[in-house]
């Protein structure tokens, strides 16, 4: 496929995977729009690049923001690629999480994916053409504590996309799921990877959703080797998945985090929530 003959929206752009996902498209030529509550370095983003790229305000959660971002950015489409991508991770105990973080975390990582989606994909079935990826997490599938709220949120994430991929297959629209294990992002931040399981990159995780545009599957694991583990892992008996978890510390990784190389984002974020100026 010949990536410079599409146009590609992705929310959450001004920053990590977002940013990464962003500069590989635009290096193989496809026009990108830049979707990003934080304009000033969505702007920034968008000038390391030629005319083909451009940024426009969008708050995910906000359908009217939706419509106004791509009024915006519309010189760029008619829309092939939808990647949603924006979204939040406020971690801590759910006993202890605030009523507004919760909302804040379920509003933009659930809501942003399916406005996006209301969004953008009618332009798509009316072409006969066109491919969502929905960026949701390895804790979508498999959850872990003391990020409670986000887990459910990445589930939502993976269901919706399960369930439009049927929806929409009929109209010629793609809808694939990609689930990261531990980013090295700002998003997770001292947060430490699974016994036997390496941090993946920004640019790890941009290059699946490339290859996902390239040839179309379903769900993709980043990295690749790890949705092997993970599936015949849920097939077996509590008791043997809890001694799993254990032995890989898998239920201790956002309990382990490092509180002081979090501080910044859970700032940011938190008070995102309070003021209703959420974070991506």
């Amino acid at each position: 496929m010949n990536l410079s003959h599409l146009s590609v929206i992705v929310t959450g752009g001004a920053r990590g995977i977002g940013r990464a996902t962003v500069d590989r498209f635009a290096r193989q030529g496809a026009k990108v729009a830049i979707g990003d509550l934080d304009l000033a370095l969505a702007h920034q983003v968008a000038e390391q690049h030629d005319d083909k790229v451009a940024a426009a305000r969008l708050d995910v959660t906000d359908a009217e923001s939706w419509t106004a971002f791509l009024a915006e950015v519309g010189h760029l489409g008619p829309w092939d690629v939808l990647v949603n991508n924006a979204g939040i991770m406020p971690l801590g105990s759910v006993l202890k999480e605030p009523e507004s973080v919760a909302r804040t975390i379920m509003d933009v990582n659930v809501h942003g994916v399916i406005n996006g989606t209301k969004a953008v994909a009618p332009g798509m079935v009316d072409r006969g053409r066109g491919h969502i990826v929905n960026v949701a997490s390895a804790v979508g599938r498999i959850a872990v504590p003391h990020g409670a709220t986000y887990s459910a949120s990445k589930f939502a994430v993976v269901g919706f996309s399960e369930a439009i991929r049927q929806e929409l297959a009929p109209e010629g629209i793609e809808v694939t799921v990609v689930l990261p294990t531990v980013v090295q992002t700002e998003l997770a931040a001292g947060v430490p990877a699974a016994r036997g399981i390496k941090p993946v990159t920004a640019e790890d995780v941009a290059e699946v959703i490339e290859r996902a545009v390239r040839k179309p599957k379903a769900e993709m694991w980043v990295p690749r080797w790890t949705q092997g583990l993970s599936k015949p892992t849920l097939a077996l008996p509590r008791f043997v998945q809890d001694a799993m978890s254990r032995a890989t510390k898998a239920g201790d990784v956002l309990d382990s985090a490092d509180p002081a190389a979090r501080a910044a984002y859970e700032e940011r974020a938190r008070r995102a929530a309070e003021t209703s100026d959420l974070s991506e």
